[in-house]
């Protein structure tokens, strides 16, 4: 069974930094590419972030130099540092393992007050 579990998120204020993780298990985790998306209310969810098997990264414009992706093989977990948080990052945050059948976690809420 595949399960993907997010952690991390929380209440913060603008400027400030928060660290989500995801912890997988029931794939094998090194072989495949690791997503975050988010999801603000009304909206579409939108991809943030973006690491394949190999390490390489990707990023929406919009969180360019200021949100890090990384993962750590040995864990099954892929983080997403965050930091100089605007509201406008308020959002649920999933993380998606690109299987051929693709996985969500349930997603973790991120709010950043003003």
């Amino acid at each position: 069974q595949v399960q993907l579990v997010e952690s991390g998120g929380g209440l913060v204020q603008a400027g400030g930094s928060l660290r989500l993780s995801c912890a997988a298990s029931g794939i094998i985790f090194s072989a495949y590419a690791m997503n975050w998306y988010r999801q603000a209310p009304g909206k579409q969810r939108e991809l943030v972030a973006i690491i394949s098997s190999g390490g390489t990264t990707n990023y929406a414009e919009s969180v360019k130099g200021r949100f890090t992706i990384s993962r750590d093989n040995a864990k099954n977990t892929v983080y997403l540092q965050m930091n100089y948080l605007k509201p406008e990052d308020t959002a649920v945050y999933y993380c998606y393992a690109s299987t051929l059948s693709g996985y969500w976690g349930q997603g973790t809420q991120v709010t950043v007050s003003s």
